[in-house]
């Protein structure tokens, strides 16, 4: 019995034109998994592992609302406060003041400030920094890629950098307050 089965399949492997047939897809089956590879790929990439604290800042080229180019690198020598923001946050429409505050307090002493806006347009971002008042300079970050770099997925985020380009702080959500930053930035720039 098992030696007919074997040579009834055996015809029809055959018949069939060789020792199998080649698999079926089906289109959604090929659209479902072109889905899945090109949903892995961008996870993947978001998946990029952040700069961590301790290790060195990732330097970016930046637009600012006025339309100068800024490196990350061109802060080498300061304690950096790279602050993460967006019209729309509420909460960072209340630290941004505080940051302003201890800005002007301790700028003189190497603090600087780089707030990038997180993927609004450069008019948004220009009228709303204009509006505030903003001394420091404002990056735009349309497609999200310096946030993305940073591993920023909510708002508001700060890192606190020091003058070798290495991240000392992060600071996620809550507000800073203007002491707050003056603490940090003073414990940062010790030798």
């Amino acid at each position: 019995m098992q030696n007919m089965q074997n040579k009834q399949m055996k015809n029809d492997q055959q018949k069939k034109g060789g020792a199998s047939a080649p698999p079926h897809f089906s289109p959604r089956g090929i659209a479902l998994f072109a889905t899945l590879l090109l949903f892995g790929g961008i996870l993947t990439g978001m998946g990029s592992k952040p700069p961590q604290i301790g290790g060195p800042a990732s330097d970016f080229q930046a637009i600012t609302t006025e339309g100068q180019s800024v490196r990350l690198s061109d802060y080498r020598g300061k304690v950096l406060l790279l602050t993460f923001w967006a019209t729309w946050c509420e909460p960072c429409k209340k630290e941004l003041p505080e940051i302003e505050a201890a800005y002007e307090k301790h700028k003189r002493e190497g603090l600087a400030v780089l707030a990038v806006n997180f993927g609004e347009k450069r008019e948004e971002a220009e009228t709303f920094a204009k509006k505030m008042g903003f001394p420091f300079p404002t990056l735009v970050d349309r497609k999200v890629a310096i946030a993305e770099r940073y591993g920023v997925i909510s708002l508001p985020v700060s890192f606190f950098i020091d003058a070798d380009g290495i991240i000392r702080e992060r600071v996620i959500g809550g507000l800073m307050t203007e002491a707050g930053i003056g603490k940090s930035f003073e414990q940062i720039r010790k030798p």
